[in-house]
């Protein structure tokens, strides 16, 4: 079993540490691939949810951040004086969340998306007194079948919707597509941007997203802006895709072995409130650092098991390292997490601030 650093051997489990060297790497990574191909950069934090992390990327060269919901961006803007440039890539609808929405644009920069009339003319309603008009991107579908309209025409259309709507400006389109479909997009995209701009509308951004694809963004030439999220950390679903490798991974869930029941199983304290039943297709819930041969094959709320073809060499007390699925979750699972790296001596507890925000 590969030794557990002292300074992480004393720490109460379940426990999410985040390694702010190997985070800093990977910002890094797509940020040099970004402006090698001219791309602005503007990351999705909800997978890390941290101020700090938000300012890391911006301070190499990130825009702005993505934020989900309008409750994520309030809670960043008010963790940091740093976060002026915020894009919600989300359909905001009712009222109080129109409302927050528009104290929110008095405090930064601010863009929203809609794929429908009615999530227009809400904004609309909501904007039509305000200073600044508020920038509205056109969500479009490229193939994930998700939000978002289904065909270019329908996208110039609503374009020209929001651009005659008072209140509002046209800010361009936006998409999350699936992994490898950067041939649709450059399609869909190429066409939508030449039937609006035939009516005299600039389209000011086109944005992507999605850290699967991240390095073959540029093979979409038409898109100007990349929002990754995940690759802030990685995770065990990326190492399969082939994306990055166990090294790349900045955030781990540190557990403790607490029953050995047979010679090929043993017991963690952590289940799927530390670890996430997300599969993303993959078998089992997570990779035990350094244990090819063991595998997360159950997981209960508070315990997870670990199985091994042979003696699995555990024993009650010891620690566990482990890569989960799907780091974004996990992140939306604990209060507090605990920085390691950047030469800090010690773990340094760390409140998820956006954590929770789901409104």
């Amino acid at each position: 079993m590969p030794d557990i650093p002292n300074d992480l051997a004393a720490i109460d489990t379940p426990a999410v540490l985040v390694d702010l060297d190997i985070a800093q790497r990977n910002i890094e990574r797509f940020q040099s691939y970004a402006a090698e191909h001219g791309l602005r950069v503007r990351p999705h934090i909800k997978t890390h949810k941290l101020p700090l992390l938000a300012e890391m990327q911006q301070a190499a060269g990130a825009i702005g951040i993505t934020c989900q919901k309008v409750s994520e961006a309030e809670a960043m803007v008010h963790g940091s004086a740093a976060i002026t440039d915020v894009l919600i890539t989300y359909n905001i609808v009712g009222a109080e969340k129109l409302a927050r929405l528009k104290a929110l644009a008095l405090r930064v920069r601010l863009s929203v998306v809609a794929d429908s009339r009615a999530v227009v003319d809400g904004l609309s309603a909501t904007f039509r007194d305000a200073a600044e008009p508020l920038a509205v991107l056109v969500e479009c579908d490229t193939g994930a079948h998700r939000c978002g309209v289904a065909d270019p025409r329908a996208a110039d259309a609503l374009a020209a919707s929001i651009d005659a709507a008072p209140g509002l400006v046209f800010g361009g389109l936006m998409t999350y597509p699936p992994a490898g479909s950067e041939a649709a997009v450059q399609r869909f995209m190429s066409e939508a941007k030449a039937l609006i701009e035939a009516r005299d509308i600039a389209v000011p951004v086109i944005t992507s997203g999605g850290t699967p694809s991240m390095m073959q963004a540029a093979d979409a030439p038409v898109v100007s802006e990349y929002r990754p999220g995940t690759y802030v950390y990685n995770d065990r679903s990326l190492v399969s895709r082939g994306v990055c490798g166990w090294d790349d991974c900045a955030l781990t869930v540190l557990a403790t072995v607490v029953s050995v029941p047979a010679e090929n199983r043993a017991i963690i304290d952590a289940g799927s409130k530390a670890l996430t039943s997300d599969l993303l297709g993959l078998e089992g819930y997570g990779h035990v650092l350094g244990r090819d041969d063991i595998a997360i094959d159950q997981l209960s709320e508070e315990h997870g098991r670990l199985v091994s073809s042979g003696s699995i060499g555990l024993a009650v007390g010891d620690k566990v390292r482990i890569v989960p699925n799907h780091a974004c979750v996990v992140t939306n699972l604990v209060d507090t997490l605990l920085l390691v790296g950047a030469g800090h001596k010690t773990p340094v507890p760390t409140r998820v601030v956006a954590r929770g925000r789901t409104t």
